[in-house]
């Protein structure tokens, strides 16, 4: 896998090629302090300062000599890394004082995911800021690097077994406590899990690891690991299919957040829950009408095979909440009604912890890792009723659609002091400067500043 120390290197003496950031509205007082061959160059080349504008100038002998990157004023690190793709290799250094959020950004954008195409990478490399922890931000784009692995992995290479493997690899360096329930173990403990995996020849599981120290507060994450989804019997179009390998975005997200939290050797207790499965189509498919019966006890009619992520979800909540975590969260790419509602770059969370909500907004804007919370509206319940079972996992309605899957994902979670679910898409369908088209980290900067700012007072 990539490393973010190839991109991001510590303040060295070394030679290094200077960026330099200017504006429209300052580009005449900038100008006036060029040597003679630098603004004759930028005059050559009409460079203004504009928003998004960049000027390598030449040192005479065929090499960069330093860069002008235009800005605009207030413009943060994610919007000048788009200039990583323009620069050839070399080492870089901002001059003066770094724009927030420089460091991570740079990293982000130098993503290329490479496992069946070969590329040629370039690779400017960037200096980090003196007053930026360099080890932080290392660890925060190494675990974005291993969420978009996972995701941008097709299905045919990532099911159920690999997404195990993978789980194994990342907490064995830690010496967590690693277990699968699987086969008869998990039909009997996890009977919604079973039923949702049954139908592929790639067996369903869950995976569960925990690492820290027993009597620190428990944190607990869970994932949806659905390998693909093809809708089951209730079988998606080909164009809403196409994606699927995506579908176990939340599972890549919680291990990314799992592997900071290690990192980082947060005072913690941190248990990690993936229910691994494929979504597939065969006679052991479950089917529309079906009644299952979940590892809580409540029983859920099947009312669309599509819904399948909140139902392998329960059955990981259910557990999760029996040792009754300080934090609970999960992570899925639940609904496209979030997508409707937030787009792709805008994930939703929800949450009955008032004090939570506004930590986690708060890190959403100072980590610039966009989350809006919504609400977990009561009076929805009555959505997913059904008449012959507790609960339904569709329900006959098409409104409030992600509010719904959130309601319904509460219901399995009693004894939890703190509890968030994200809906994220795990997806950028547009390249946007940090974030490649492609498998996306989404929260997990945010939720990570959570975490570490609530646990690290309490130790």
């Amino acid at each position: 896998m990539f490393d973010a120390r190839e991109v991001l290197t510590k303040p060295a003496a070394r030679n290094s090629i200077p960026l330099r950031i200017t504006s429209e509205a300052t580009w005449a007082k900038f100008s006036s302090n060029l040597t003679p061959r630098a603004k004759t160059w930028a005059a050559a080349q009409e460079f203004t300062g504009a928003a998004g504008s960049c000027l390598q100038v030449p040192d005479g002998q065929g090499a960069v000599a330093e860069v002008f990157l235009g800005s605009r004023p207030g413009a943060d690190g994610f919007a000048l890394a788009r200039h990583y793709r323009q620069l050839p290799a070399g080492l870089y250094a901002v001059q003066d004082d770094n724009p927030e959020h420089l460091e991570i950004a740079w990293c982000l954008e130098a993503y290329v995911f490479d496992r069946y195409k070969s590329s040629d990478r370039k690779i400017p490399r960037l200096v980090c800021g003196g007053e930026v922890d360099y080890e932080k931000i290392i660890s925060l784009a190494n675990a974005t690097y291993l969420v978009r692995d996972l995701i941008n992995t097709p299905a045919n290479d990532l099911g159920p077994d690999e997404l195990e493997a993978a789980a194994r690899k990342l907490s064995s360096p830690f010496k967590a406590k690693f277990s699968v329930v699987a086969g008869a173990a998990l039909k009997r403990d996890f009977p919604m899990i079973y039923a949702v995996g049954k139908a592929s020849p790639r067996h369903p599981r869950l995976i569960d690891f925990v690492w820290g120290k027993n009597g620190a507060p428990k944190v607990t994450l869970v994932g949806k690991g659905v390998c693909f989804d093809t809708g089951g019997l209730d079988l998606k179009s080909a164009s809403g299919m196409v994606l699927m390998k995506k579908d176990m975005g939340g599972a890549a997200n919680v291990l990314g957040l799992a592997q900071m939290i290690m990192e980082a050797k947060l005072p913690v207790r941190l248990r990690v829950l993936i229910p691994a499965v494929e979504n597939a189509v065969s006679g052991e498919a479950f089917r529309p009408g079906d009644i299952l019966k979940s590892r809580k006890g409540l029983t859920v009619e099947i009312g669309n095979t599509d819904a399948e992520g909140r139902l392998v979800l329960g059955d990981a909540l259910a557990l999760a909440d029996e040792e009754k975590p300080d934090l609970l969260i999960d992570m899925a790419t639940l609904t496209g009604a979030a997508r409707v509602a937030l787009g792709p770059d805008l994930p939703p969370f929800y949450t009955s912890d008032e004090a939570a909500a506004a930590d986690l907004a708060r890190h959403s804007l100072a980590q610039n890792d966009p989350l809006w919370r919504l609400p977990l509206w009561e009076r929805y319940n009555t959505l997913f009723e059904s008449a012959v079972a507790d609960m339904n996992n569709s329900g006959d309605s098409g409104f409030a659609g992600s509010i719904t899957a959130a309601l319904f994902l509460k219901r399995f979670v009693e004894r939890t002091k703190s509890y968030i679910h994200l809906d994220v898409y795990g997806w950028t369908p547009t390249a946007k400067p940090g974030s490649p088209k492609g498998g996306e980290a989404q929260g997990i900067r945010a939720l990570f500043a959570l975490i570490d700012e609530r646990y690290q007072k309490q130790a």
